[in-house]
């Protein structure tokens, strides 16, 4: 039995996640991997604003120095500000197509829902990026405009993944998975523990917290994601998607680690007295920040996959008790 308790939002008698009569849809697919693409885009965008120091170039909002479509003089920190809202605007845009044509076009209600969701979600973070500058930039707006960024780029991958052609046609059968944890457990802890590391990372990067809970969260996610990733890749190697997906997500790991140290160096150590950020401090910390959304998505697919293609078993010893006669009533 597949995921009984996820049904709620499933076609009746189509379990959720689980492959269903929904027709592959060549275009949908595409304009979702195409919006993917734009959210990544946005994220930079929104890095690149940041690790310049240019979120109040553009004084006002939701106008621009008093203009609702005047592009003004794109020099100074005002290219990456009014660059990032353009961006903005334009992905928005795009989620509404997605959410109206994926409304028409789906048949899983849970996945309906998703494409509004989604939209919803760009809404509020436009909303949370206008007061960041009308406020001047107050670090608890600021962090959850960021964290909010990444949360939508992995809902975005989400729906990309499961309106793909090899997500609908596959039929793999559940393999049984009788480790303890659970290895969806694993993942969906090593998904929990990515996105606070995020959270953490937007709150340093606006200056209102300290590096430590960063550094700690940091080795948790390590560990989690080392035992999500080895589990998957050592136990269920015959299940090719799912194991690629494990190894791209060991990949992330290390490189977003590297990244992370290479931001410490050229901003804590070496651009703490620069009078402006140095080019060196913007590359590797965008780079920290885009890496880090990917791997945060490529976590979520993961723990997708393993939603799909696992059926945990319950403990042998817990069963036989449980089969005895009597035992139950005692």
């Amino acid at each position: 039995m597949a995921l009984c308790y996820n049904e709620v939002f499933a076609v009746p008698g189509e379990p959720f996640l689980q492959p269903s009569s929904t027709t592959y849809n060549a275009a949908h697919h595409r304009f979702a991997v195409f919006l993917v693409c734009a959210t990544f885009l946005l994220i930079v965008a929104g890095a690149l604003v940041t690790s310049n120091d240019a979120g109040l170039s553009v004084p006002d909002w939701p106008t621009t120095f008093g203009s609702l479509y005047r592009i003004p003089p794109m020099v100074g920190g005002v290219k990456f500000e009014h660059g990032h809202r353009m961006v903005a605007e334009f992905v928005g845009l795009l989620c509404i197509v997605l959410a109206v044509w994926t409304w028409r076009v789906e048949r899983r209600r849970w996945m309906r829902a998703l494409g509004f969701i989604i939209l919803g979600s760009v809404i509020a973070q436009g909303i949370l990026g206008g007061i960041t500058v009308l406020k001047l930039l107050p670090w608890t707006v600021s962090t959850a405009h960021a964290s909010l960024a990444q949360a939508i780029f992995s809902a975005v991958v989400a729906l990309a993944l499961v309106t793909s052609r090899s997500w609908l046609d596959d039929q793999t059968p559940r393999a049984p998975d009788r480790f303890r944890p659970a290895t969806l457990t694993l993942a969906a802890l090593s998904v929990v523990a990515v996105y606070v590391q995020l959270i953490l990372g937007a709150g340093f990067r606006h200056s209102g917290i300290k590096l430590l809970p960063h550094l700690i969260c940091a080795a948790l996610v390590t560990v989690l994601v080392l035992w999500t990733s080895l589990r998957v890749i050592s136990r269920f190697s015959e299940l090719r998607m799912m194991r690629r997906t494990a190894q791209s997500l060991l990949g992330l790991l290390v490189l977003q680690l590297c990244l992370g140290f290479g931001s410490y160096l050229t901003r804590v150590q070496w651009g703490k007295d620069s009078p402006q950020p140095q080019l060196s401090m913007v590359i590797v910390t965008v780079a920290h920040v885009a890496v880090g959304a990917v791997l945060l998505a490529v976590a979520v697919l993961l723990a997708i996959q393993t939603s799909r293609y696992l059926a945990p078993q319950p403990d042998p010893a817990i069963a036989e008790r449980a089969q005895k006669p009597g035992e139950a009533a005692a």
